[in-house]
């Protein structure tokens, strides 16, 4: 059967498993907004819409369950989750953890020109977005959260903190992003690029610390005032 997708031949894309590519097509449409949150997911739908089998469905919903992103309910059906302030709380506590460990590690291996660069980056995108261009701050602070846990060369380290991808993502499309909140993010993300810098490990894992705490106030609060909605 050939791949649920436009890609050329050779492309990486090519070798995934039919339920891999459901998967990633699937969560892409739940983390991009075009199934709303509470939508109903129909798996013989999806069958007849790529022209599979309901097996490879099966397996691509059980891994989005898995992943918390839809919930299966008996005699009912098979939705898209509703995000909510237990999910963020849960959300911020594992990348917490994840990235106080991964931050000590890469303020001693992070090479000085890559924390140069993505603190370039940083700076560039809160400009941007002054100007009322998010995108540039998205991609900057994924960017920095991904490489400095890819700078541990933990394999388990960075599969848990890729984990989490979908849901950040998800509420960055669900969410209200002004300023305000990247202002504050860009100060804690130049504290702990400045701190690995300095190799100052402890600075530096503080300052990665109370950003993910912040994040989760911030979150929580917008998600309590309405301006995520779910």
């Amino acid at each position: 059967m050939p791949p649920l997708t436009n890609d050329p031949p050779g492309s990486s894309l090519v070798v995934e498993s039919i339920a891999d590519q459901l998967y990633r097509i699937l969560c892409e449409r739940i983390t991009g907004g075009t199934f709303a949150p509470g939508s109903r997911l129909d798996p013989q739908a999806v069958a007849t819409e790529f022209g599979v089998s309901r097996t490879p469905v099966r397996e691509a919903l059980a891994r989005l369950e898995h992943d918390q992103l839809i919930v299966t309910r008996p005699r009912s059906g098979t939705f898209v989750a509703r995000p909510g302030v237990t999910d963020v709380h849960e959300v911020c506590q594992l990348r917490k953890g994840i990235e106080w460990v991964a931050t000590g590690i890469a303020a001693g291996s992070m090479s000085q020109e890559q924390i140069a660069d993505l603190r370039a980056e940083a700076v560039e995108a809160l400009r941007q977005a002054e100007r009322g261009d998010y995108e540039p701050f998205f991609a900057s602070d994924s960017r920095l959260h991904n490489e400095i846990v890819a700078a541990t060369g933990n394999a388990r380290l960075i599969k848990a903190r890729s984990s989490t991808e979908p849901f950040v993502q998800w509420l960055r499309v669900l969410g209200a992003t002004g300023p305000h909140r990247i202002a504050g993010s860009t100060r804690r993300h130049l504290e702990i690029l400045d701190a690995m810098a300095a190799r100052d490990t402890a600075t530096a894992q503080q300052a990665a610390a109370v950003h993910l705490d912040e994040v989760e106030e911030w979150t929580i609060a917008d998600m309590e005032s309405k301006a995520i909605t779910t």
